[in-house]
């Protein structure tokens, strides 16, 4: 008997007027960036770094998340749909975000930021990565809210019945589960940071940041029912489905970053 059995009904819309609704989910994405300008201007402040640097930092992080999230979606997970249907990629608001999509959004945003301003690359990412984290906290608790991207079916005591999808059966939380892993990470970023005061080894935290994020990522999609029709016959032939396979570069790539950046002991300084 599921004494704890979580029955979940939660309206994803906070209040409508109208055709205007305000939901949970934007609310949410937008706290993610709220609140990680909130850390990144104490950051910039310890560095005595000018705010209107951090503006603009945020400016090209939000469209580097966004446009990456969407076109990962639209790109890697139903491709035949959105090349078929292209003005659909605009309708952000039907739906439809990939993680590793927003990586790379990040990574090119990034990038293009720290050429124009002239920043150092990893001096950038390692503190951006702090927040990044953070941000997936937010994330992952709006798609609670919004009732999706949830787990197979469980025995556990704090199963969820998602009930505004018709479920009857308990199902794993995984939104909660990789909101907790997400939110530990950032704690863990944020300690090592002030613990060094900013003069960490440069590139251990971006790259500290991608294996755990993706690891932990990679692990609990074995607890996910799939999200889109192809992910079934992909597990069938190689046992992961497309997020895990994504993942795989990703902690790779983490990895080596982790270590040169180890062999390297560079510490971060202040570009001014």
């Amino acid at each position: 008997m599921h004494l704890l059995i979580v029955p979940w009904d939660v309206n994803p819309e906070i209040f409508r007027i109208g055709s205007f609704a305000v939901r949970w989910y934007g609310l949410l994405f937008a706290s993610s960036f709220l609140f990680g300008y909130i850390i990144m201007l104490k950051i910039f402040k310890n560095e005595n770094l000018n705010e209107a640097l951090l503006d603009k930092l945020t400016i090209y992080m939000a469209i580097g998340t966004i446009v990456g999230a969407r076109l990962g979606h639209c790109l890697l997970y139903e491709p035949s749909y959105y090349l078929a249907h292209p003005l659909e990629i605009l309708a952000i608001w039907h739906g439809g975000l990939a993680s590793h999509g927003a990586a790379g959004g990040i990574l090119i945003a990034v990038g293009i930021f720290a050429y124009k301003e002239k920043k150092g690359y990893f001096w950038t990412l390692d503190r951006i990565a702090i927040v990044v984290a953070l941000s997936g906290f937010f994330i992952r608790m709006g798609n609670l809210m919004n009732s999706e991207i949830y787990g197979i079916e469980t025995t556990v005591p704090w199963g969820f019945v998602f009930l505004r999808n018709g479920e009857t059966a308990p199902k794993h939380p995984t939104q909660i589960y990789e909101a907790l892993a997400y939110l530990s990470i950032f704690i863990l970023l944020f300690g090592i940071y002030w613990k060094k005061k900013g003069k960490h080894i440069e590139g251990s935290l971006i790259s500290l940041a991608v294996v755990l994020i993706f690891i932990a990522r990679f692990f609990i999609e074995f607890l996910k029912e799939d999200q889109v029709a192809f992910e079934k016959a992909m597990k069938a032939h190689i046992g992961i489905n497309m997020g895990q396979l994504l993942s795989i570069p990703l902690i790779l790539a983490g990895c080596f970053g982790l270590i040169l950046s180890i062999i390297i002991k560079r510490r971060a300084v202040i570009k001014e």
